[in-house]
């Protein structure tokens, strides 16, 4: 079904920020402006996931919905490894 700009809701617009989070890490890490280790890029993927999922449940696809969930959960363990790697830093 084709859907013109006029029919773009505000959860849409909160998908494709969520997108832009997710598609600009990845690519900004792509060309080594962004560390995959540091917390800010799995951070960033999370929220991207968030904004996706919200947006999934106004029009729900049962793919994207599962794709989501699961960036979001290795988001939050790439998040926490992050964190505790600088934790360790910290410490020496």
């Amino acid at each position: 079904m084709y859907t013109s700009p006029m029919d773009i809701t505000g959860s849409d617009i909160v998908g494709f920020v969520g997108v832009a989070f997710v598609v600009g890490t990845y690519f900004l890490s792509q060309i080594g402006r962004m560390e995959v280790r540091e917390p800010l890029y799995p951070a960033l993927n999370g929220v991207g996931a968030i904004f996706i999922l919200f947006s999934l449940m106004h029009t729900f696809n049962a793919a994207s919905f599962v794709i989501e969930f699961f960036w979001l959960g290795i988001s939050l363990v790439g998040f926490i490894r992050a964190m505790m790697m600088r934790a360790s830093k910290t410490d020496d």
